[in-house]
């Protein structure tokens, strides 16, 4: 048996993930949509190809992702990552850098740097 992939739903569910109202992306799409007819494109099966496009353009997701996103699999993924009691191992990371100290051997080094400008500057006055 062959599930199909609702578009319709899809559509909802990446526009929900990204925060966009019915409303929104009503007016994204052009004068000629609104709610209502946003509402009945989400409640499709199948989406005509470059209806399709253009509401993926707008919600700047591949229209693949749109064809294709199976929430059940991604659920199953998720719930079927670990097996026979692993975890997730998360060490303890400090960082050892400190950037005052990068920032005290920047000025260091800037310091160093106007001393040998001072001291060949004194050298062409001496000349002189």
């Amino acid at each position: 048996m062959e599930k199909t992939i609702h578009q319709g739903r899809n559509v909802k569910r990446f526009r929900e993930m990204l925060g966009i109202k019915q409303e929104a992306l009503a007016l994204e799409l052009g004068e000629d949509w609104n709610q209502r007819k946003i509402s009945l494109l989400e409640q499709k099966e199948v989406i005509e190809e470059d209806l399709l496009a253009e509401v993926a353009k707008v919600l700047k997701v591949p229209v693949d992702a749109i064809k294709n996103f199976d929430e059940e699999a991604a659920i199953s993924i998720v719930s079927n990552s670990f097996h026979d009691e692993s975890v997730a191992y998360v060490e303890n990371y400090k960082c050892n850098f400190n950037p005052i100290d990068k920032i005290v051997e920047l000025y260091e080094a800037l310091v160093k740097s106007e001393k040998e400008k001072v001291e060949m500057l004194q050298n062409l006055l001496d000349k002189k």
